[in-house]
């Protein structure tokens, strides 16, 4: 699995909102990247979300990850993220909308299971 820098592209599952990725550690970069640590997706805004059907609500932050950060790898004390992430959104109906990864932002660095 790829290592998530602040390029990677996260989206939630209506493909359109894009969440935005704000690094917490500047310690590490790939190709002058900031590498994702825990807790860095969650919390974000989601920018794009056509859910807006009468009754439901559009996503429009993340809440915790579910999957995707490493056992293994980690930058000041907090665990990489990788390009199996994905968590659910405050979006309609509750339970339902995640959030998940389409690039990684960058080609170069994977930890191998």
């Amino acid at each position: 699995m790829l290592l998530l820098t602040e390029d990677a592209r996260l989206v939630c599952t209506h493909e359109l909102g894009k969440v935005e990725n704000v690094p917490s550690q500047t310690l590490v970069t790939i190709a002058w990247r900031q590498v994702l640590v825990s807790h860095d997706p969650e919390g974000r805004s989601i920018s794009g979300c056509p859910n807006t059907a009468p009754g439901m609500k559009p996503c429009l932050r993340t809440l915790a990850v579910d999957v995707g950060y490493s056992p293994l790898l980690r930058i000041e004390s907090n665990r990489v993220c990788l390009s199996n992430l994905s968590g659910y959104t405050e979006g309609t109906p509750p339970g339902v909308p995640k959030y998940e990864v389409r690039q990684a932002g960058q080609d170069f660095v994977s930890e191998r299971p």
